[in-house]
């Protein structure tokens, strides 16, 4: 796909979250939409009690289980309120105002996590790299872990200022881990974690629905007496009410494309390859840089920067124009930030280095 003609046909999505879907499965919604296999009506239409609505949501636990190596010992839940729910389930779940909890504060989402947890119970945060703007993964030697924490939580990708966590923490607590980033991206040591989150929104499926991954072992450590709706147990025993149908449809489709493409082990070296065109480039010369220390870069989410940054605006108005869409950085940190998902083609990482060749060119 040309970047110059792209316009005319379907852009190069770079966007943070809602994230790019592969194309092949917004072919096949599209081909589906109107009336699903032979039941005569939409899957959006379909109620969450059907047997035909039991086989996607179950299509997709087996592929998710597949694609993870999850035996049963794990409960696989589809949930709604994003991952921001979770940062206030989770400590309401396992935390008490008696027991403290680790935190590892790497970006605005986990900053975001350690409030919640704080109304429910103690929260010790562990490391941080606010110091620097969340530009850096603290080293793991300046940790201050406390040993009776009941678990220690961590963002493994961070979208906002592009860091990423390349090795899981070694801590000795249980590990809670929000994914949402870069799930299924990678292989997750599942011995060392009692729960993994992902909203959907940017590596499977649509938002509206957040997959939750629990151990039994873990669950049944949780607090007595909670609310309903907001009891792992609870959901983990039944479907309980209404979930968000058409996007966990969505994500059985792109776990099923993700199996295409060699599931975790082919996509993890397409993904490697994406980030190291993209971040050669902008080590290419002084005009672009990268705002993360070199050993904490994300390979989902790269930021970057121009020298001259009056030039930014400009670089993503013309960007957008040739069809290479939402580059532009979080306001909290400014600057460009292309977001490239599992669903990212390498296509679309070619065609942006060569839009930045082509700048640099006529501005620098």
């Amino acid at each position: 796909m040309n970047p110059t003609t792209v316009k005319t046909a379907r852009g190069y999505n770079f966007s943070a979250g809602p994230g790019t879907l592969p194309e092949d499965v917004l072919i096949e919604l599209r081909d589906e939409l109107p009336v699903y296999e032979s039941i005569g009506s939409s899957v959006i239409e379909i109620s969450h009690r059907s047997a035909t609505y039991t086989d996607i949501a179950e299509s997709a636990r087996h592929r998710l289980r597949k694609l993870l190596g999850l035996n049963e010992e794990w409960h696989i839940l589809f949930l709604q309120g994003g991952a921001s729910m979770q940062f206030y389930q989770i400590p309401y779940n396992f935390l008490t105002p008696q027991d403290s909890a680790d935190y590892l504060v790497t970006g605005t989402w986990s900053a975001k996590s350690v409030k919640e947890a704080k109304r429910v119970g103690g929260v010790n945060e562990a490391a941080s790299s606010k110091d620097k703007n969340f530009s850096y993964i603290p080293d793991p030697s300046a940790w201050d872990i406390n040993e009776q924490a009941v678990y220690t939580h961590y963002t493994s990708n961070n979208t906002v200022a592009g860091t990423q966590f390349h090795e899981e923490p070694d801590v000795p607590s249980t590990l809670i881990c929000d994914a949402s980033s870069d799930f299924l991206s990678r292989y997750m040591d599942l011995d060392r974690y009692g729960l993994i989150y992902a909203g959907a929104q940017k590596n499977i499926g649509p938002a509206g629905v957040t997959v939750v991954l629990v151990k039994d072992s873990f669950l049944q450590t949780r607090n007595p007496d909670l609310a309903t709706m907001l009891d792992y147990g609870v959901h983990a025993e039944k479907l309980f009410n209404t979930p968000p149908v058409f996007a966990v449809y969505m994500v059985e489709k792109v776990l099923r494309w993700l199996e295409g493409k060699g599931g975790i082990d082919g996509i993890k070296g397409v993904n490697q390859e994406k980030a190291d065109r993209l971040y050669n480039r902008i080590d290419a010369s002084d005009f672009y840089r990268g705002t993360v220390e070199k050993g904490s870069r994300s390979f989902m989410n790269v930021c970057f920067r121009l020298a001259n940054e009056s030039l930014e605006p400009v670089f993503i108005q013309e960007a957008a124009e040739a069809g290479l869409l939402a580059l532009k950085g979080h306001r909290s940190v400014g600057g460009m930030r292309a977001s490239i998902y599992n669903a990212c083609p390498i296509q679309a990482v070619d065609a942006l280095v060569a839009f930045m060749d082509d700048f640099e060119q006529k501005n620098g």
